[in-house]
């Protein structure tokens, strides 16, 4: 299915581009012959080969369970990223909220899923007009209380679709959610009860029941995943509907499939994780199971910073022209990977870079960062470059895309 990538004009405005690549289309940058030194410090980059092997390992390994990828768009907001993921046999997109759903349908993606409640009056009417415009598309979103299916009910009443709704289930400590079964149960008869919305499934998100990979950790999103299982095996869903099973967050996926790909004969399991196709040098290369628990190779990060050394006021101190307006620093601060040392603290367009003994840099000097957490690392660029080999002298500059945040 092919997506509308954005191409925009290069300019003053793209962070990390060189000067003489202004009036340039991102589409032309494959041919521009730009090595990584033609760019401009701080810049963020994607590697080619890893997204490759990130995509090929995730989706063969759902393949094997029977369990179907609807990737979260919202890590990256770039469409050709997503295109890449729907190449590779997604099911479909998941978006956060109804304005990321709206950049999803615009780009092209038939099958949307807004993994959140939407209780915005206007944004629901808006559903509506997208799904009367386009008999092909399909948007899921989630409900957890009646009163969510009634602004939904009120928003598509007299509509032309039906608006697929699933009940998401939560659980003490968690997020979202209806807390009990009962409960779950109750906002399905409302939604079976509302002309305007179907009901599709069950839903959640087990990521808060487990804040690392330790036994007592699976043990709990085990159980919180056996709910959602619960549910849907209470619920009598409309004819011809074939529910939807999802669950799924890029650190438990292998227990999220374990625990509802069981059901696949009678319901689309359907996993949302999303970082995967990034991956991380910080907590998805902690969390995520793909390796040894899942019997297949190893996520490897494809996102790196370059920055570049503008102090050293004092030995041992280094500081960088990368900030938190350029790097992620919400889960880990950034680890230089070209010299030895330590991130300790990042400004807004600084960052301080405390030397190992016997380790030693210059001002002008290239130092490459690995990062934590893709959701926000890709909110600070607007156009990303994407290179060969980050490990090469001097990688070459294969493309860019542009994200829609």
């Amino acid at each position: 299915m092919p997506l509308q990538i954005p191409d925009p004009v290069l300019g003053a405005w793209t962070k990390g581009f060189p000067a003489h690549a202004s009036g340039m289309r991102l589409s032309e940058v494959p041919g521009a012959d730009l090595h990584l030194s033609d760019l401009v410090t701080p810049v963020l980059t994607v590697h080619e080969s890893a997204l490759a092997h990130n995509e090929s390992t995730v989706f063969g390994w759902a393949a094997s369970h029977g369990v179907l990828l609807a990737p979260h768009g919202k890590t990256t907001m770039a469409p050709a990223l997503w295109q890449r993921l729907l190449d590779a046999g997604a099911w479909g997109i998941s978006v956060a909220t109804p304005w990321q759903a709206e950049v999803a349908v615009d780009a092209g993606v038939s099958t949307v899923l807004i993994a959140n409640a939407v209780t915005d009056t206007a944004a629901a009417h808006h559903l509506a007009d997208l799904l009367a415009a386009d008999a092909e598309l399909r948007i899921l979103c989630w409900a957890d209380s009646v009163a969510t299916v009634e602004i939904l009910a009120g928003a598509l009443a007299g509509a032309t679709r039906p608006l697929d709704v699933l009940v998401e289930m939560g659980g003490a400590g968690g997020r979202t959610g209806a807390r009990t079964i009962e409960e779950g149960e109750r906002i399905a008869r409302s939604i079976l009860a509302s002309p305007g919305l179907r009901l599709a499934g069950v839903t959640g998100y087990e990521g808060p029941f487990g804040p690392d990979r330790s036994d007592a950790s699976v043990e709990a999103v085990d159980a919180y995943l056996q709910t959602l299982v619960a549910l849907h095996e209470r619920l009598a869903y409309p004819g011809g509907v074939r529910p939807v099973l999802s669950a799924g967050g890029s650190s438990f996926p292998d227990r999220a499939a374990a625990i509802l790909a069981p059901h696949r004969d009678d319901a689309d399991i359907v996993l949302r994780s999303g970082a995967f196709q990034i991956h991380d040098d910080g907590f998805y290369s902690r969390m995520s199971p793909f390796g040894p628990l899942t019997s297949t190779a190893p996520l490897r990060s494809a996102m790196h910073a370059w920055s570049r050394v503008v102090s050293q006021p004092e030995q041992g101190l280094a500081l960088l022209d990368a900030g938190r307006r350029d790097v992620p620093f919400d889960l880990d601060l950034p680890i230089p990977q070209s010299v030895d040392g330590e991130i300790t603290a990042l400004n807004d367009q600084h960052a301080f870079l405390s030397l190992a003994p016997g380790a030693s840099v210059a001002p002008g000097d290239v130092v490459r960062l690995g990062l934590s957490h893709p959701c926000t690392a890709f909110d600070k660029w607007r156009v990303v470059a994407i290179i060969d080999d980050p490990d090469a002298t001097d990688p070459r500059v294969l493309g860019a895309v542009a994200t829609c945040f």
